[in-house]
């Protein structure tokens, strides 16, 4: 069957085209933290994702923090994912913030929405 509007292409195929087009859009999202340090050694971060199987920068590799400056990191998650930061002394996990290293944790107002727009600026005290 064709479609008056679409000759040659079907309703069907049509509305799985636009629903592809759609999810596509809709799934790419940016969440942007900001986390500052008043701790006097070095302190390792991670994010974690609460809906997936899905850490940044992940691999292994963590971001470090050396100095007192607000450091700014942007995920690329997906739209309405949950993600959680977790921060600790970077060799030592008694010391940590948030969810701490691998996601050990649970913690209060450490976790935000991709697509929520920017986190409020994280302070990690001693």
């Amino acid at each position: 069957m064709s479609s008056k509007h679409f000759p040659g292409f079907s309703l069907a195929a049509l509305l799985v085209a636009a629903a592809g087009l759609f999810a596509t859009q809709a799934s790419a999202a940016e969440l942007v933290w900001r986390i500052q340090s008043e701790h006097p050694n070095h302190v390792s971060v991670e994010f974690y994702s609460q809906d997936r199987n899905r850490a940044w920068p992940g691999g292994g590799d963590v971001h470090v923090i050396e100095d007192w400056d607000t450091h700014t990191y942007s995920l690329t998650c997906d739209h309405g994912e949950t993600i959680c930061y977790g921060a600790w002394v970077r060799d030592e996990d008694s010391t940590y913030w948030g969810v701490g290293r691998d996601d050990r944790f649970g913690c209060n107002n450490c976790c935000f929405t991709c697509g929520g727009g920017p986190t409020r600026t994280i302070v990690l005290n001693p």
